[in-house]
């Protein structure tokens, strides 16, 4: 797209260029004929000059030649004086008119001099503006190029940008979770057990509803039988798949009846698994593990464990609920097939396949129409420039008249 619009400005540009240089060497082209006509004028002039010079060098000559035979037949010396006076101003007439000649000679010599700088002129002025075009383009093309740079550097910066504004609102998350921490640390410090109990359940609570937000994390009121709260899980279409239940301690030692305990809560509330946050671990666990049926862990991995555990339960689900009414869903599936109401819907799907189908094949249609008609236009645009080009070189003979811009637009144009 960027290729295609860069190629649309340069050859408007080129257009542009091309008809003011056309213009120029229109201009260029009529001075120059002028400059020949006029050159042309002047060598007919010379040749005249000359021929009249040899006439009358031939006319003198013949009238010397006739006098003197005249003379000859008078008076010797007379004739001798004769002739001397007359062959004397014969050539102070002859020196005269050859001064005369030369004058204007020197005058045609001169103005061919000022027609072959004119000449030169011209030549430099086609150079000057084939360069300035060359130096438009080139603008152009750093426009362009410069443009495309900076829209490319606006789009970088708002991702960018956006990044930062998601990176800030997870630090604040990450804070403000660090600081409720923190909190509940120093309450738990300055409180009784039953305190940090509390907190580190109220911490746990919130990390399950941050970890899982399309699960419920219900908490147990206290004074009600139970555990500590309740995590209904949910799948990704909103169906419920099975619950966990949470027991949170914060003692120095680790009791066994706790496990009985969890054990009674998970028959008595009907859910399977049950984990036990434990800041003390047993004797015999160094590490997270299960024990007579209850997940045993301390704050630190229980959000690995809840993930893996409600993974499990979650696919287990999943299988279950594919297993439920088989033989009635193949039989709805069937007649769902078989029936109406999908023929319907898959006609309107068909139909609007072949409705997008002919639209393609339309628009492509009119593209290639469209292609031929740029191309026939292009092709008419380089024969006439060939033609100029043509009827230049004819009029400069052998005089460089550098015409390759038209050949680069046209190898650019079909590259």
């Amino acid at each position: 797209m960027e290729d295609a619009f860069a190629a649309d400005i340069e050859k408007e540009m080129r257009g542009k260029m091309e008809s003011e240089w056309r213009k120029r060497l229109d201009a260029l082209q009529t001075e120059k004929n002028t400059l020949l006509s006029e050159k042309n004028k002047m060598a007919q002039e010379r040749q005249q000059i000359e021929t009249l010079i040899q006439q009358q060098e031939e006319e003198v000559s013949k009238r010397v030649q006739a006098e003197k035979k005249q003379l000859q037949e008078t008076m010797a010396e007379d004739l001798r004086k004769s002739i001397t006076a007359d062959f004397d101003n014969q050539l102070s007439m002859l020196k005269e008119t050859n001064q005369g000649q030369e004058e204007k000679l020197k005058e045609a010599r001169k103005q061919e001099l000022d027609f072959l700088r004119k000449e030169q002129e011209l030549k430099n002025k086609e150079q000057e503006l084939e360069i300035n075009l060359q130096k438009k383009l080139l603008e152009a093309r750093s426009e362009l190029s410069e443009k495309i740079r900076k829209e490319e550097t606006d789009r970088n910066i708002l991702k960018d940008t956006e990044y930062q504004l998601r990176l800030r609102e997870l630090e604040k998350q990450l804070e403000d979770q660090r600081r409720l921490a923190e909190e509940m640390k120093r309450r738990a410090e300055q409180g009784s057990t039953q305190l940090q109990g509390e907190a580190q359940e109220l911490v746990l609570e919130e990390m399950l509803r941050i970890a899982f937000p399309f699960d419920e994390v219900t908490p147990v009121g206290k004074g009600v039988r139970g555990a500590d709260c309740v995590q209904l899980i949910r799948n990704q279409y909103g169906q419920e798949c099975g619950r966990i239940i949470y027991e949170s301690k914060r003692t120095k030692e680790f009791i066994k009846d706790w496990v009985e305990k969890l054990k009674a809560d998970m028959r008595s509330q009907g859910v399977d698994v049950a984990i036990l946050v434990t800041q003390t671990m047993p004797k015999d666990m160094e590490r997270f593990g299960e024990k007579e049926g209850i997940w045993i862990c301390t704050f630190a991995e229980v959000k690995a464990l809840a993930y893996v555990l409600r993974d499990g339960i979650v696919k287990i689900s999943g299988k279950l609920r594919s297993q439920e009414n088989k033989g009635d869903k193949m039989h709805m599936l069937y007649e769902y097939l078989t029936g109406g109401e999908f023929a319907e819907q898959w006609k309107a799907i068909r139909e609007g396949f072949m409705s997008m189908k002919l639209s393609i094949q339309r628009e492509r249609d009119a593209m290639e129409k469209l292609w031929k008609a740029r191309e026939k236009q292009l092709e008419k645009v380089l024969l006439n420039a060939a033609h100029i080009k043509g009827s230049v070189e004819g009029i400069a003979g052998n005089d460089s008249v550098d015409l390759q811009l038209l050949e680069d637009a046209a190898d650019e144009i079909f590259e």
